[in-house]
């Protein structure tokens, strides 16, 4: 389709977002070059160990990507073609009339994204290219190009940080660590990420019965919550072990560290907490979050203490349709934007734990932008020692599309330091994926470059290329 103008740019060619020839330069000489560290995603470790071969383009696709979802009961899709049995070339018909129409949205982009990257597919998804574009993706998934392994490695994929139960057995992790899985021998480190959220929501219906499992899986018994700790910190060991370098925490908010008179004081709170759970009361939300917070900062010092990782991703609302969560179950695309006031709890969990030992390497989340300020400015309160120890963490969820993207970090240029930051992650249950990682790049490339030919930071190709190169990968 053409207009006749002359400085149209070509739909997502090499070029796509890249405005300047700085930002060309910077994305194509060094930023694509740099390998994958997909440090926080959702991908199914079995799924990982066994190189799972995918049966067609639906199955990759809309297997598991509420993102997608969404999109499509946005556009009046019959739920059998988004989560039911219908057959797979009539749920990716469906999604095909659902992208066409997504103009403006990041899964318009990632979509072609992920089709000239995997598939060498350069024309637009539509209902009228749907059947080649089925029929051609459909035969090169039967390759081994696109088998799990060939994904990493066609996509230079150095490591992957799943996301695990700290009682999970991670058979799957050690079979691949050993290389007695089926993927056999890989370049790709595959390591396992510890959240151990079901044991601090002591609010969660499920509670009593999780702090079971985790008993079993630290062989002991669970009676109080240094119990709780002494099983968490033996199942963390036994992560480290196979590889983990960071944990992860989804928080609704901060929860607030009681204002107690002494440290008994407080532990005793959270102690009786967890009896009267025990006991079956329902818990006020004072009680649920001094147990929460207990568990939190001690969590914390033991994670400083093994040098792993503490992520914390804040604000989101869950399970919002009481109707579909019953019908379908959490992850499936009926969560939203939290607007929490985060600053003074966060500040008093941080305080107590640089005042008790010191903080470990942590990254800070949020999925509202009204807290990047907040955050940004909270993190220099804890910054030492370690060059950006405290991170203001990417873009996540409903935040990574361009503008969010580029607001993240602008926020983290003005307040902190960009040069220092650990870059993209896909948060992501699809092996297709990774062109997320370019998109990012591609972004962040423009923006740098955009400063560079406004005259805001030198045209110094030695030290814009080791930025590029440490936000991309080294940092992380």
């Amino acid at each position: 389709y053409s207009t006749g103008v002359n400085n149209m740019k070509n739909f997502m060619d090499k070029d796509f977002l890249l405005e300047t020839e700085t930002a060309k330069e910077l994305f194509h000489n060094v930023a694509a070059k740099q390998p994958i560290w997909d440090y926080h995603c959702h991908l199914i470790p079995e799924q990982i160990a066994n190189n799972k071969q995918f049966a067609n383009i639906a199955d990759v696709w809309l297997g598991g990507d509420h993102y997608k979802w969404r999109q499509m009961r946005t556009f009046g899709v019959d739920e059998q073609l988004v989560t039911g049995n219908a057959d797979p070339f009539d749920k990716f018909m469906a999604w095909a009339a659902t992208v066409e129409k997504l103009i403006g949205n990041p899964l318009y982009h990632w979509t072609h994204l992920e089709l000239q990257r995997y598939f060498g597919i350069y024309e637009p998804l539509n209902p009228r290219t749907a059947k080649d574009i089925w029929n051609k993706a459909n035969d090169l998934l039967q390759g081994e190009d696109l088998s799990v392994k060939g994904i990493f490695k066609k996509m230079n994929v150095y490591a992957v940080g799943t996301t695990d139960d700290p009682a999970d057995t991670l058979e799957y992790h050690k079979a691949i660590k050993d290389g007695t899985a089926k993927i056999g021998k890989t370049d790709t480190k595959v390591v396992p990420s510890y959240r151990p959220d079901k044991a601090i929501h002591i609010d969660a219906p499920n509670f009593a019965e999780y702090i079971d499992t985790l008993g079993k899986a630290a062989n002991m018994n669970i009676s109080n919550p240094d119990d709780v700790l002494k099983a968490l910190e033996n199942r963390l060991d036994y992560f480290i072990e196979l590889g983990c370098r960071a944990t992860d925490h989804a928080l609704e908010y901060p929860p607030a560290v009681a204002s107690y008179k002494n440290r008994e004081a407080e532990k005793e709170a959270a102690f009786k907490a967890f009896d009267a759970m025990k006991a079956g009361t329902v818990l006020s939300q004072k009680e649920a979050d001094t147990y929460k917070a207990y568990i939190l900062v001690n969590l914390a010092r033991i994670y400083a203490k093994k040098n792993v990782v503490m992520q914390l991703h804040i604000a989101a609302i869950r399970n919002n349709n009481p109707f579909m969560m019953a019908k379908l179950g959490p992850d499936t695309g009926y969560d939203a934007v939290h607007d929490h006031q985060l600053s003074a709890n966060l500040a008093a969990f941080m305080g107590r734990v640089e005042e008790e030992g010191g903080l470990p390497k942590t990254v800070l989340y949020t999925l509202n932008p009204k807290d990047y300020y907040p955050l940004a400015t909270l993190m220099g309160c804890y910054q030492k020692d370690i060059r950006g120890k405290i991170q203001l963490g990417s873009a996540w969820w409903f935040c990574d599309h361009k503008d969010g993207m580029t607001e993240q970090l602008t926020v983290l240029g003005n307040l902190g330091m960009l040069s220092s930051f650990v870059g993209m992650l896909t948060d992501s249950r699809s092996f297709l994926s990774y062109p997320r990682h370019e998109y990012f790049r591609r972004i962040l490339c423009n923006l740098i470059g955009g400063w560079v030919e406004n005259g805001e930071y030198p045209n110094d190709k030695e030290a814009l290329e080791t930025i590029i190169k440490d936000i991309s990968f080294e940092n992380v």
